[in-house]
C-alpha cells in the first residue's frame, strides 16, 4: 500500500512509520504544522506541532530513509478547532480540542488530501487497533488498555477506518515503543509525551481565553440561589472545579463546594457539595458512529460509556431518540433532529463525576467502538439505584434545578 505517515515529532508517530516501512509499503511522512506561529518552541512536555517537533520528524523521516513533506493546515486548524474551542467556552461548555482535531483536522483534512494524492491510507502511532467487520473495518481498543486511545479516535467513520493504519494498536507498553526507536537510532526515543492543550502550552486555559472572551463579571450561587461569591467571567470555569473558586460565605456544613453548573445566559455559576456531582443519564447531539452497529438504534441497548480519554467506562444503556419540538431547551442545537440518551447502569456501576457539557461520550461494545457524542445535558443521579429502577427519576430543567450538572447556552 502507499502509506501517508503522520509525523507529529514524537515517538509513537515515528515508530509507527518505521513499522509502515518494515511492513513492506511505500512510505511518504508528512508533519502537520498547525501553530500559526511557526517559531514557537517547546517548553518539556507542553505543547506540541513546533518547530521543533517539525525538526525532530524530519530527522526521523531521513532515519528510516522516507521522503518527508510538511503541510500548512494552520488555518483549517484556526477555524476547525481553536475557533470551536473558543465558541463552545463562550457557551458555557467544556470542548475536547483533541477530538476535534482528530475529527476535522488529521482524519478529515489531512485524510482527504491523502486519497486524493492516490494514498491507500494514512498512518498514525494511536494505541487502538483495526479488526475486520461484516460491513468494514471496526474500530477496537488497544491491547493494552492503560495506553488504549480508541476514545479520541470514536470520532471516525467506517468510511475514514477503510483508510487508516495504526501500527501500534498490539503493543504493550509505551516502553517497548520507546526501545524499539532507541534500537533504530532515533533521537526522540526518550522526547517526553505531550500534554495540555497543544495552542496553549502554558496550561493557563482560562488566561488564554480571557484573550478571546470578554470577560463580564457575575454572581456564584448556592443550591438555594444565594449569592456566595463573585467571579470574574463563567467562562473561566468549568463542571466539578473546586479550585479558584474564591467563595465569600462557606458552606454550612464546612466541606468544599464545586462548581455544579455554568449558566452563560445569566452569566452566573453555581455552586454545591461533590454529592452533586454525580450524574446518572447523559444526553447530547453531535454524534457519529464508527461502522454499522447492526441494530436498531432506537431501541435500548447495552453498553459502555467513557466520558474521558483516561477514565474508566462505565455500563450503560443508550438509544437514539427525536428531539421533539415541544421539549427542545436552550441545551439543544439548533439543527438537530435527534439526540442520544445514556443511562449509567447503577446497579453495576457508580454514577458519573463532573460532568460538564461539551466533553465527549464514546459508547463501546465490549472493546469495539460504536459512536460517540458531544454532551449537552447531565441529569442528576437519584437517591438510590431503586429509585432509577422504578422509573422515579425524572429530567427537570436545568434553569430551575442547580443539583443538575447542565449547562444553559
Amino acid at each position: 500500500m502507499r502509506i501517508l505517515a503522520a509525523m507529529s515529532g514524537g515517538v509513537d508517530s515515528a515508530v509507527a512509520a518505521a513499522r509502515a516501512v518494515d511492513a513492506g509499503h511505500e512510505v511518504v511522512g508528512v508533519h502537520l504544522a498547525l501553530s500559526r506561529m511557526p517559531g514557537t518552541l517547546r517548553t518539556g512536555s507542553r505543547g506540541c506541532c513546533t518547530i521543533e517537533d517539525a525538526m525532530d520528524a524530519r530527522r526521523v523521516a531521513n532515519t528510516i530513509g522516507i521522503p518527508f513533506y510538511v503541510w500548512d493546515l494552520s488555518e483549517r486548524f484556526k477555524e476547525d478547532v481553536v475557533d470551536d474551542f473558543v465558541a463552545e467556552y463562550a457557551a458555557g461548555r467544556t470542548p475536547n480540542p483533541c477530538m476535534r482535531c482528530n475529527e476535522k483536522i488529521k482524519f478529515q483534512a489531512l485524510l482527504e488530501k491523502a486519497i486524493a494524492l492516490g494514498f491507500d491510507a494514512v498512518a498514525t502511532g494511536h494505541y487502538a487497533t483495526l479488526v475486520p467487520g461484516p460491513t468494514g473495518p471496526e474500530l477496537h481498543r488497544a491491547s493494552a488498555w492503560a495506553k488504549d486511545q480508541s476514545y479520541v479516535l470514536g470520532v471516525l467513520t467506517e468510511r475514514q477506518l477503510a483508510h487508516c493504519y495504526f501500527p501500534l494498536g498490539d503493543t504493550p507498553s509505551k516502553e517497548l515503543v520507546r526501545a524499539e526507536a532507541a534500537e533504530r537510532g532515533l533521537q526522540i526515543a526518550k522526547k517526553p509525551d505531550s500534554h495540555d492543550i497543544c495552542f496553549i502550552p502554558d496550561g493557563d486555559t482560562r488566561g488564554w481565553l480571557s484573550e478571546y472572551v470578554d470577560r463580564e463579571p457575575g454572581e456564584i450561587l448556592d443550591e438555594d440561589g444565594e449569592v456566595v461569591g463573585r467571579h470574574d467571567g463563567a467562562h473561566g470555569y468549568t463542571v466539578g472545579q473546586r479550585r479558584g473558586l474564591q467563595l465569600g460565605r462557606p458552606a454550612a456544613d464546612g466541606k468544599p463546594r464545586y462548581v455544579l453548573s455554568i449558566r452563560p445566559v445569566s452569566n452566573q455559576v453555581v455552586v454545591g457539595p461533590k454529592e452533586r456531582l454525580a450524574i446518572s443519564r447523559i444526553a447530547g447531539g453531535r454524534y457519529s458512529f464508527a461502522g454499522e452497529p447492526g441494530f436498531d438504534l432506537g431501541e435500548t441497548f447495552s453498553c459502555d460509556v467513557q466520558i474521558r480519554a483516561h477514565a474508566d467506562p462505565v455500563p450503560a444503556f443508550a438509544r437514539l431518540v427525536p428531539i421533539l419540538e415541544e421539549e427542545r431547551t436552550e441545551q439543544h442545537r439548533a439543527d438537530a433532529t435527534h439526540e442520544i440518551v445514556v443511562d449509567i447502569d447503577l446497579a453495576l456501576a457508580e454514577p458519573l463525576l463532573g460532568v460538564a457539557p461539551g466533553q465527549t461520550a464514546v459508547l463501546y461494545l465490549g472493546t469495539r467502538v460504536l459512536g460517540q457524542f458531544t454532551i449537552d445535558r447531565a441529569i442528576a443521579a437519584p437517591e438510590s439505584c431503586e429509585e432509577l429502577r422504578a422509573g422515579r427519576s425524572e429530567e427537570t430543567d436545568p434553569a430551575e434545578s442547580p443539583s443538575v450538572s447542565v449547562v444553559a447556552s
